[in-house]
């Protein structure tokens, strides 16, 4: 059974309408058609919210294709990781003098009481 099948199922055994679902959840009326429709996957807000409003774990009807439920995939295209290298090359190549003072004016500002430390010991002769 589908996911939206499922939240239709429940629905129906508390017997609400998507309306009065809509109201308990805030979602809107248009969000639970298409829940129950599958046309488009559920967010973790909706997820939860209707699981409150149905009085249970929505989460175990939502795995689909082997996945986990709340689990997402984070993909990187190689062309784009070499385009952002290439991109951060340029950028230190074409400003290096500049990033070279913010990196000695960090460092100036980070130590500035050791530096001053070593000065004045330095002009005392210590």
């Amino acid at each position: 059974m589908d996911f939206g099948a499922r939240v239709k199922e429940i629905r129906t055994s508390f017997n609400y309408s998507q309306k009065q679902l809509s109201e308990q959840t805030g979602l809107t009326l248009r969000t639970i058609q298409r829940i129950e429709n599958n046309e488009v996957k559920p967010s973790l807000h909706s997820l939860k919210v209707i699981g409150e409003a149905l009085k249970t774990d929505l989460s175990e009807y939502s795995i689909v294709a082997g996945t986990k439920p709340y689990e997402f995939n984070f993909t990187i295209k190689i062309t784009d990781m070499n385009q952002f290298i290439n991109d951060l090359k340029t950028l230190v190549k074409n400003n290096w003098k500049v990033i070279l003072w913010i990196i000695l004016v960090t460092f100036l500002i980070s130590n500035y009481d050791q530096i001053k430390a070593g000065i004045i010991d330095g002009w005392n002769n210590k």
